[in-house]
């Protein structure tokens, strides 16, 4: 089944599922696609909380329950710290939610910083609330984060209610038969509308800074706004960051910063990437160690290496009790390999592909050789992800689940999609571990063909 070659750019190349998809549309509203943050001692953040009264107990940091509608997450943290008066690194998170949705995540505020539950009350910003839940000695961090529950609404859906009826039944077998979903980046991870953001980590790998920049700046995308387009397309012929501040939208406060330094230093690339949130440029580098993992499991899947049994060289990694990762891992030898297996079929332990970073080599056997043929391709080596210009976003790298289980699916009712004449909308509710996407699910139930229209 062919792949969208905007997926094949992402390093998503293969399908698990050979059903054919029901199609429709998601994201059409924010509301059609809910993420609800769910941390591993079982607390959760609602897209409807409450704002405990007495903001009870004591300790470091204030945790704080953030529902964005409409808002990339860093952008919405940004606009919080700056209500508040406090740098962004006071306040922490667990993980990226979707822009184009209505999410919930906790944060958490360092009480170093001088903010009041009473403040928090008063942050005001469109489509964004935050809501002061308790204090605690622990600042949130990815390590606290469990999963995240959705709840999603695929529109537009042409179908018959029998076909799509079957079609998601076919696909639930085949992944049930698979044990999970292939654990592929999403498409967020990269910008579905203008997915530069493994490019742009490449660039900084390689010491180009200056592509970097550029790319950031003036790669265009047809699917962004017009006056967006334009600006980067003026940029990409003129050259002239100081006549750039003039027409580049005020939408676009990122490029605006890296504008404004390159004016000034027209040759200092580095500096003008110091002049983006911390995270951000540590994400331009993960979306390349992404795009790498993603390379890395469709090739597997591809050239028939099942992902589901071990094999020698694999690397296998011990889960919790939460069937969440752990930091013990050991690679399959032939004495091992009966004894893997089965642990992996208890669901004790889980098949992982590298995250390549300076301290994260290959796998041997089969895998290691189709990693090393994708890095000799990329012209890669591990050091690579050290960046002596900025230590701070290098990459040790790590570990990856290969399948994710899909957890609590319930599938509701066709009904008449009122928003779209002649189609039906299905509902959709399931949870994924920490670090899983969404949509990497839903395009096994849809087989979009055009990924924009589709809502990815």
């Amino acid at each position: 089944m062919r792949v969208p070659l905007l997926e094949k750019e992402l390093g998503i190349e293969v399908y698990a599922s050979k059903t054919p998809g029901i199609g429709g549309r998601i994201r059409q509203f924010p509301e059609d696609f809910i993420v609800e943050e769910i941390l591993v001692d079982g607390s959760e953040a609602k897209v409807s909380p409450v704002s405990t009264p007495q903001t009870v107990g004591r300790g470091r940091y204030l945790v704080c329950a953030l529902v964005k509608r409409n808002w990339d997450t860093l952008r919405a943290v940004q606009n919080v710290a700056k209500q508040l008066g406090i740098s962004e690194e006071h306040i922490q998170i667990a993980g990226i939610k979707d822009a184009k949705a209505l999410t919930a995540q906790h944060v958490s505020i360092s009480c170093f910083s001088g903010v009041t539950p009473e403040q928090i009350l008063r942050v005001k910003a469109k489509d964004i609330t935050l809501h002061p839940q308790h204090f605690s000695n622990e600042k949130i961090s990815s390590q606290l984060l469990l999963g995240n529950r959705f709840n999603i609404k695929i529109r537009g859906i042409s179908c018959s209610s029998s076909t799509v009826e079957r079609r998601i039944k076919n696909v639930l077998d085949e992944l049930s038969d698979l044990g999970g979903i292939p654990n592929f980046f999403g498409h967020q991870r990269f910008g579905t509308i203008r997915p530069i953001t493994h490019k742009i980590g490449k660039f900084i790998v390689q010491g180009n800074w200056e592509k970097a920049a550029l790319t950031f700046l003036c790669q265009f995308s047809q699917h962004e706004h017009p006056q967006s387009m334009k600006a980067r397309q003026h940029l990409q012929t003129s050259q002239d960051f100081k006549e750039a501040q003039k027409y580049f939208p005020q939408t676009l406060q990122y490029e605006r910063s890296m504008l404004r330094y390159l004016a000034k230093h027209p040759r200092d690339y580095v500096g003008s990437f110091r002049k983006l949130p911390l995270k951000l440029c540590k994400l331009f580098v993960q979306a390349y160690q992404s795009f790498l993992y993603n390379k890395f499991l469709s090739q597997r899947s591809g050239k028939g290496v099942p992902l589901n049994k071990a094999q020698i060289g694999d690397y296998v990694i011990k889960l919790d009790s939460h069937e969440l990762p752990t930091a013990s891992f050991t690679q399959v030898t032939a004495q091992s390999l009966q004894s893997i297996q089965k642990a992996t079929d208890e669901n004790r332990m889980r098949m992982v592909i590298p995250l390549i970073g300076f301290k994260q080599h290959l796998s041997s056997g089969i895998q290691g050789e189709i990693e090393k043929e994708i890095l000799e391709t990329e012209n890669l080596t591990f050091e690579d992800f050290k960046v002596s210009s900025m230590p701070q976003i290098s990459a040790p790298g790590g570990l990856r689940i290969i399948l994710t289980p899909i957890i609590n699916l319930s599938i509701g009712e066709l009904s008449e999609d009122l928003a779209n004449p002649s189609s039906q909308v299905l509902k959709l509710g399931f949870m994924l571990h920490r670090g899983s996407y969404a949509t990497v699910l839903l395009r096994e139930f849809m087989k979009p063909r055009d990924l924009i229209k589709a809502g990815f």
